[in-house]
């Protein structure tokens, strides 16, 4: 069974730093609303819970630029 690592830390109110193995994150926003997510790897994710046992989950990744 691997080991997994995941800290998360509240900044200020609506504001989380999370923290796991390979790299962490910031997260803004709260229960009643959209949350946005912003990773050290370039994902950026938008989430939202929505009413009864759905919710609603959008995630993009950086493009990597050519260097020319």
């Amino acid at each position: 069974m691997p080991l997994t690592f995941r800290k998360s830390f509240r900044i200020l109110p609506g504001v989380r730093l999370n923290i796991n193995r390979k790299s962490w994150s910031v997260t803004t926003g709260g229960k009643n609303g959209p949350r946005r997510t912003v990773s050290s790897t370039g994902r950026r994710t938008t989430s939202m819970d929505l009413p009864g046992p759905f919710g609603y989950r959008r995630t993009s990744t950086a493009r990597k630029r050519n260097k020319d």
